[in-house]
């Protein structure tokens, strides 16, 4: 078994969920009383990433620092346990000797198996705004994404930024996401990604009548999936 490294504390909330279901997976595949091999590096998300959501310069060198903490403590791979830091995950992986298994080649390949080819996307504003996550699932995958037209991007920014990183769950914000959904599938969205860690504290699988990608859950067992590869 191959020691997961994982970059943990965006946030704190889902990186407990990223362990839970590692460990469960393992177990589950295992059997007995196995448990994950890993390291986990949680960074301070109000020190680190709200003080400098402006400066992505500073965010990669604390990345980059963590990744080779991780490696230098024995970690054979790495997982960033987020979304939106996937924006500089090809420098963080540029500057170790590991690999990096990235979230959106992990979401991009359940697509695929589903064979979907278009599919809504819900994340944070920086995630559904920018292009890093979109394009890597158009080039390495062939599948289209959709987003939240702007008014709905802040709507669910908001909740994720002042509710779910907090542990607050509502039912009233759990209706304006299925609102918004409902509006991707009426555009055409074959597939919800849920891509923010903290969104499946709010939508479940069973919430929505067409395929729901779990950013969360997904990535989590990939990284299960790479290290138990080759194992024995």
């Amino acid at each position: 078994m191959k020691i997961i490294g994982l970059i943990g504390g965006t946030t704190w909330i889902s990186t407990l969920e990223y362990y839970r279901i590692i460990n469960e997976t393992v177990n589950e595949k295992l059997g007995g009383k196995h448990s994950a091999g890993c390291i986990l590096y949680s960074v301070d998300y109000e020190e680190k990433i709200v003080k400098n959501c402006d400066n992505w310069n500073e965010i990669t060198k604390l990345y980059i620092s963590a990744a080779k903490i991780l490696e230098k403590a024995g970690a054979q791979l790495i997982i960033i346990c987020a979304n939106t830091i996937h924006k500089i995950s090809d420098t963080v992986e540029n500057s170790i000797n590991i690999p990096l298994i990235h979230i959106a080649d992990a979401t991009g390949e359940k697509i695929v198996e589903k064979n979907i080819k278009k599919v809504g996307l819900l994340g944070t504003k920086c995630t559904m705004s920018e292009d890093f996550y979109k394009k890597r699932l158009k080039d390495k995958y062939g599948i289209e994404t959709i987003v939240p037209n702007n008014k709905d991007q802040e709507i669910i920014d908001y909740i994720i930024c002042e509710e779910l990183t907090f542990n607050i769950i509502k039912k009233s914000s759990k209706q304006k996401y299925l609102r918004i959904i409902k509006k991707l599938i009426s555009n055409g969205a074959d597939g919800i990604i849920l891509g923010c860690t903290e969104i499946p504290l709010l939508i479940k699988i069973s919430d929505i009548d067409i395929p729901v990608f779990d950013t969360t859950s997904i990535h989590a067992k990939k990284a299960v999936e790479c290290s138990l590869k080759n194992r024995g």
